[in-house]
């Protein structure tokens, strides 16, 4: 492990970069600030390195963050309607950020946030944050420790939680994939395969789910034989107009290895998806348009896709939908692994 200085926050903090490599020379960068994922240095079929996430070059890009490049999302991802929700019949406020309804959990997200430093290995670093009674609007004070670990073939993520009153507990990593390296264009051309036989409709362009969960087979949304992800991404439908592309809860089906494959189109790399979690918000990158990345690499819509592990959006106020609730002293722990290989 390498650390090194990234820079000094608006509020005056030295924030650092810890960087790993494994014997595969897949290499990963990490910051304590946000917890952010800033790189991970891929080999392709050449054996020449990419680096296949999205992200900025500076600690100040990341102090704004517009698209959460790479960050740890918290206390609970995704959208809640209204920015209202109820536990034990004691409603509760969030700021609302996007219209209507809270998303990430309102402006003052995790990942803004600088993480405790509290473990590091030759291979992974574990980082804390303690988010106290009322922070965000949630009730209970929430201790979160988020472990990357480089493994021989790819990375794995797990986030553990614990609380001292009832709470929603829903986090995610928000990294956005491009197979053929960050700076290489579109994803439109990679090859996805998704193990979901199902996913949750929305209502229009807010992205609040109906309530409903219906299946894919017969829609633009089926990516349960492996396609583009381009191919259906213009279609004339409804779920699709709504959100300008895929940005969509995807269920998870059960019983499985891997919940999804990508190949890099130019690259042929390949990555494969695994989880404990119930669901996936499948993104494509929709909103991005003209925005700076790293090494002066103008991003724009599609250039990245996410595949964020999670509950369903709104599920604390779906009564039908996975709950997202941690009881007052469990300690909960969820996982997500992303590994590489070449086709």
């Amino acid at each position: 492990m390498l650390k090194t200085t990234f820079g000094q926050s608006k509020t005056g903090e030295t924030i650092s970069l810890y960087s790993f490599e494994n014997a595969k020379q897949m290499k990963m960068v990490l910051t304590d600030f946000g917890a952010i994922l800033t790189q991970l240095w891929v080999p392709d079929k050449e054996g020449n390195l990419k680096d296949v996430v999205l992200g900025f070059d500076t600690l100040a890009e990341y102090e704004v963050n517009p698209t959460y490049f790479g960050a740890i999302i918290g206390r609970s991802c995704n959208r809640i309607e209204n920015g209202t929700f109820k536990i034990n019949d004691i409603s509760y406020q969030l700021k609302k950020n996007e219209g209507e309804n809270s998303l990430h959990s309102g402006p003052e997200g995790y990942h803004l946030r600088i993480w405790k430093v509290i473990e590091t290995t030759d291979n992974s670093i574990t980082f804390k944050l303690d988010s106290p009674n009322g922070d965000q609007g949630y009730p209970g004070q929430l201790t979160l420790e988020v472990t990357y670990q480089l493994t021989e073939t790819g990375i794995k993520i797990t986030y553990t939680g614990h609380t001292d009153q009832t709470t929603i507990f829903n986090p995610t990593n928000h990294t956005y994939f491009n197979l053929n390296g960050h700076s290489s264009g579109t994803v439109l051309e990679h090859k996805l395969e998704l193990k979901a036989q199902k996913f949750t409709p929305v209502i229009d362009s807010s992205s609040i789910p109906t309530g409903e969960i219906i299946a894919v087979k017969d829609t633009p949304m089926d990516f349960t034989t492996a396609k583009k992800v381009g191919v259906d991404i213009d279609s004339d439908y409804d779920q699709l107009n709504f959100t300008a592309g895929y940005d969509h809860n995807y269920i998870l089906d059960k019983n499985i290895d891997y919940f999804v494959k990508m190949v890099g189109d130019k690259t042929n790399i390949v990555m494969k998806a695994a989880t404990n979690l119930a669901g996936v918000q499948f993104y494509t990158g929709n909103f991005i348009d003209k925005l700076l990345g790293k090494e002066n690499k103008l991003y724009q819509n599609h250039e990245g896709l996410c595949l964020e592990t999670q509950f369903y959006p709104n599920s604390i106020n779906e009564t039908n939908f996975v709950s997202p609730i941690l009881e007052k002293d469990e300690i909960r722990i969820y996982w997500t692994t992303y590994d590489f290989s070449i086709e």
